[in-house]
């Protein structure tokens, strides 16, 4: 196996609050964070100064999506719905007063966005008219995390209840229901080829699923001493990384499935409380985290055979 090299590039402040999500734009160093604070800020991987305020609501955010089509950005503004928003020009583009609950996740497949909420309710918005076309209500728990397999037209659905469910995202109807988990899902990511699903959360274990063979358990693993709140692939598909209320962040093995480095404060001046969201990006392969120290830190992670 070989080593892992891992530097930190940068630390971006600016936030006021804990830094709860990081979403990714079409162009790979530019990227946007949400936090506590109700800021959405807009950072460029490029330059070492802080980063543009795009919008300032009365609440947290703990979900954003981006529409690469449109340009636009999903913000999901807790106990109120969402807003879509013209970033460029700093002006709202839309807005749907969809729920009066926590927004924790939201993605997109065509021209439909699906907003999960602390009510267990995913919503089905229809882009071009911003009107709601269906609910998917499958649990009385929050529905915590959304991932959408483009291969197979299914949809993943992490809960509060343990449970992971999948979904055709032609009519929206259960198509199987994944037990195993401990305690609330809080990250379910398929693999960039589709092949695998990730999952993981409170009960700190890292599940393997085998899409093509029915959603098969492959791995169980325990991955972290506290709650897993996130992980993302590597751009290339080889590697993820998961990160932890233990404040830690995680590389694996996509293939071995076998943990290769560990990013901590003590090893590499990495972040002193919960780190709450990763982003592997693109451009230069550039890892960012986020963390409710209120700072966004950007690892340079080098692979050497």
């Amino acid at each position: 196996m070989g080593k892992v090299n891992v530097s930190k590039l940068k630390t971006f402040t600016g936030h006021n609050d804990c830094v709860y999500t990081l979403e990714r734009t079409q162009h790979d160093h530019l990227f946007f964070s949400g936090a506590g604070d109700g800021m959405v800020v807009f950072w460029n991987l490029k330059e070492s100064e802080n980063g543009q305020l795009i919008a300032k609501l009365p609440n947290s955010v703990y979900a954003l999506h981006y529409l690469n089509k449109a340009n636009l950005l999903v913000v999901g503004h807790n106990y109120d719905g969402i807003h879509l928003l013209d970033w460029e020009n700093k002006k709202e583009a839309g807005s749907l007063k969809m729920t009066d609950q926590a927004i924790f996740d939201i993605k997109s497949f065509g021209d439909h966005l699906y907003v999960g909420d602390a009510s267990g309710t995913v919503t089905v918005v229809d882009l071009r008219s911003l009107n709601i076309i269906y609910k998917i209500k499958s649990s009385s728990k929050s529905a915590r995390a959304i991932a959408i397999n483009e291969q197979s037209g299914e949809m993943a659905v992490g809960y509060s209840d343990n449970k992971i469910r999948i979904f055709n995202l032609e009519d929206y109807q259960l198509v199987k229901e994944l037990e195993g988990h401990k305690n609330s899902v809080f990250t379910v990511k398929y693999s960039p080829d589709g092949q695998l699903l990730v999952t993981a959360g409170r009960d700190a274990h890292l599940k393997i699923w085998d899409t093509k063979a029915g959603y098969i358990e492959l791995e169980d693993i325990v991955a972290h001493m506290y709650t897993i709140n996130n992980l993302d692939f590597s751009p290339d598909g080889k590697h993820f990384v998961t990160c932890s209320m233990d404040k830690s962040i995680k590389i694996w093995d996509t293939h071995a499935f076998k943990l290769l480095k560990v990013i901590d404060k003590a090893r590499h001046a990495g972040h002193g409380t919960s780190v709450n969201k990763l982003l592997w990006s693109s451009y230069n392969d550039l890892l960012v985290s986020a963390s409710d120290d209120r700072a966004i830190s950007v690892w340079d992670i080098e692979f050497n055979s």
